[in-house]
């Protein structure tokens, strides 16, 4: 930003930076902004999609269970009433804590879990991904208790806290801590036990566990969250983006915080700053809205494309400086909140003819039993619309086939799994995805959970046939 317009000090405290602006003047607030390139728009729109989608769900979260620290364990798999979020998972239970860090650190009260498949999966706004618990490397086997806190959390610095097991350290002040539950649902006793294991889970303040009253939560006024991200990038972009600055730890070394920090400073939108409503009156939110969903079809075809596919999975839900610009936009676009490739893949499900899925059409995926998903705990294929991301409404509350939703293996121990408007005769239920039969596109994504990496090298994910009606 030009001096002669803006005196603007710079200071940083360990990795935070914070920006005090005085002096601007509106009107050349919104010259900076009308005079914006249609480029320049959109490389906004693709520095900011991440903060953008992760603003939404995880305040979505929040007010849909109550308000932050607060806990909530499913007790029944996801269904089509769920639209907080795009393309939402079916085949594990959740357990959300949502964690408001600023006024003291918050401890989560883990027990152990009887299930083949667990993680513990934190975000912030920023979409950088952390699993500090996996199954996958013998954690949720005993009791723990983990402590979360930021830089900025008042009266803690990091110390070791007598009964507890693992402090971590987060780069927002709010917080996703989401836990990924294999709930064995083809076991009943099995899953009855897990449905309990999963409402033990306790969250407590560090006063609490110190056998003290909590501290008072500071009260706070959050931007309105949109129903789609495009909303938030048409209606309001700035004032979200100046909250989510005022609440996250940026990098002085990392190429993406300094990217965003740029892109949003001529704006006037600068961390520690408070939102001024008079910048609001010059943002064009048509032409970022226009940009964003610009920028989502984008994604959404480069994400379809196999090839692509496969070389940003390596990058998907990374830790910061894991992960570049161009994946993290994709995945925020295509469904915010998941977990890394160890964890889990997910290969989309194309058709043979490459044309888009379509519900006027009925369609088949074959896998034969040596081509089937090398998962070391469990795979799953779930259909939704396209344009939402949302499961597609049925009676039967069918949106996935997988070893928790059930399925029948041919004699080869293959799969033909059957997406069409009714059950083909023959077909077994557990094998059947409905649709209904207008004119909507589909996506149908593989979660491969705990993927064998080797094998995933040369593995293909079979393609979906249109079945002549």
């Amino acid at each position: 930003m030009n001096n002669r317009i803006c005196q603007i000090t710079i200071f940083t405290a360990a990795l935070s930076m914070h920006f005090l602006v005085v002096g601007c003047d509106p009107k050349v607030k919104e010259q900076q902004t009308n005079a914006l390139s249609d480029a320049q728009v959109e490389d906004i729109v693709r520095r900011s999609y991440q903060y953008v989608a992760l603003y939404n769900v995880n305040n979505k979260f929040a007010i849909s269970q109550g308000g932050w620290n607060t806990i909530k364990p499913d007790t029944e798999l996801k269904d089509h009433t769920l639209q907080d979020i795009a393309r939402p998972n079916n085949d594990t239970l959740y357990i959300g804590a949502m964690l408001d860090l600023r006024n003291e650190p918050i401890i989560l009260d883990i027990p152990a879990f009887d299930s083949k498949y667990v993680s513990l999966m934190v975000t912030a706004y920023d979409h950088y991904v952390n699993i500090p618990m996996t199954t996958r490397r013998g954690d949720f086997a005993e009791p723990e208790k983990v402590l979360f806190y930021t830089t900025r959390t008042e009266g803690y610095s990091g110390e070791p806290v007598e009964g507890v097991d693992r402090l971590f350290e987060s780069s927002g002040d709010f917080v996703s801590a989401v836990f990924r539950v294999m709930p064995h649902a083809n076991e009943p006793e099995r899953f009855e036990r897990i449905i309990k294991q999963m409402q033990s889970v306790g969250l407590m303040t560090l006063s609490e566990h110190r056998g003290k009253p909590a501290k008072p939560v500071d009260a706070i006024e959050f931007p309105k969250v949109g129903a789609a991200d495009a909303d938030v990038f048409g209606g309001n972009l700035l004032e979200v983006m100046q909250f989510v600055f005022n609440h996250l730890t940026f990098d002085l070394g990392n190429d993406l915080d300094q990217g965003v920090l740029a892109a949003y400073e001529p704006l006037g939108v600068v961390p520690g700053k408070a939102f001024d409503p008079s910048i609001a009156a010059s943002f064009d939110g048509d032409r970022f809205r226009a940009a964003a969903e610009k920028v989502t079809t984008k994604s959404l075809a480069l994400l379809q494309d196999p090839g692509n596919s496969a070389r940003l999975a390596p990058l998907q839900f990374q830790p910061k400086g894991m992960t570049d610009l161009e994946t993290l936009v994709a995945v925020s676009v295509i469904g915010p909140i998941g977990v890394p490739m160890e964890e889990a893949m997910y290969p989309a499900i194309v058709t043979s003819e490459g044309k888009p899925m379509n519900a006027l059409n009925d369609y088949v995926i074959r896998m034969r039993g040596d081509g089937m998903p090398p998962a070391n705990a469990f795979w799953s294929a779930t259909l939704y619309d396209t344009a939402n991301g949302f499961f597609i409404p049925n009676d039967h509350k069918k949106y996935r086939v997988s070893e928790n939703g059930g399925m029948k293996l041919n004699a080869d121990g293959g799969i033909a799994i059957h997406v069409a408007a009714e059950k083909p005769e023959s077909v077994p239920e557990e094998n059947w995805l409905p649709i209904n039969r207008i004119d909507q596109n589909l996506d149908i994504i593989l979660r491969i959970y705990e993927p064998d990496l080797e094998k995933m090298k040369t593995w293909t994910a079979p393609k979906a046939e249109r079945v002549e009606l």
